[in-house]
């Protein structure tokens, strides 16, 4: 039996109790009988006549780990340092643990501010260029954002701090398949992952609010021009990899007009090229 307080209620605060109850009730009954959980972080609320897009969970959550706060506390300080005082997206590089997204071998110099190998000839990229490029695209909760170059799947993790619809393309199948199994590990269940051609983009999920591109293209592909959606924003490395790379950020209006701006100098790994099957 449950354990009661041993005590009685005076008759005023008796009544007061029932009138407290009615009105709760009342509220139950308007709000469809649901109890929202403060714990979770929806996406925005959208009215019937524009429902949620479809694609995304209703399990919309931000994985946490104790393990090395600390490291990512002096990891944001070094991006603060840089000048980069966007406070969310700070937030996000501390909430998202990126020795996990690191090989074994490497996880002592996870926070370091440096890109770091993770096999095949690619890296993770360096964490202020993680958060520069996060911060480019001006994402919230509504938008829809395609990542050319999965990776360790680093950048989709912190992307889903802002937004659950996450796309991701990686041209290398191994890569695709572990970055995969480590976000469903970790619980970032929203992000959906492709192995094939980034070049092409991800046609069947377009337009794209934001696209990033972290490999470097020598020319802007078009297949990503035409999926992103007016307004959209772009941020891609353009230039040959053994050239000056410059960030370009890609911008298109509502009447579909396209402009870039070259933003700075930079140095990624280049976007490979090959026929591969989708899945």
């Amino acid at each position: 039996m449950p354990r009661t307080t041993g005590y009685r209620l005076a008759p005023t605060a008796l009544v007061t109790l029932i009138l407290a109850a009615a009105v709760a009730g009342l509220i139950w009954l308007r709000t469809g009988g649901e109890t929202p959980d403060p714990s979770l972080r929806p996406p925005a609320e959208t009215s019937a006549a524009a429902p949620a897009q479809p694609e995304a969970q209703a399990q919309w959550t931000h994985p946490r780990s104790r393990e090395r706060r600390e490291d990512r506390r002096h990891m944001v300080d070094t991006i603060r340092g840089y000048g980069l005082q966007d406070e969310a997206v700070l937030q996000a590089m501390q909430g998202v643990p990126r020795h996990e997204f690191v090989p074994e071998d490497q996880r002592l110099r996870a926070y370091a501010d440096s890109p770091l190998p993770i096999g095949y000839g690619q890296t993770i990229s360096q964490p202020y260029m993680v958060a520069e490029m996060t911060r480019l695209l001006e994402l919230d909760p509504e938008s829809k954002v395609l990542e050319v170059g999965t990776g360790s799947a680093y950048q989709a993790a912190v992307l889903t701090e802002f937004t659950p619809h996450v796309y991701t393309v990686e041209i290398i199948e191994p890569l695709a398949t572990a970055a995969r199994k480590r976000l469903k590990r970790l619980g970032y269940d929203t992000v959906r992952i492709r192995h094939g051609d980034g070049y092409y983009g991800w046609p069947q999920h377009a337009p794209f609010d934001g696209i990033i591109v972290t490999c470097a293209a020598g020319q802007i592909p078009p297949p990503l021009i035409e999926q992103l959606a007016p307004e959209g924003r772009m941020i891609i490395p353009v230039g040959g990899r053994f050239a000056v790379q410059s960030l370009m950020l890609v911008t298109k209006d509502r009447e579909g007009t396209v402009r870039s701006r070259n933003l700075m100098s930079v140095r990624f790994v280049p976007l490979r090229r090959t026929d591969v099957s989708e899945d």
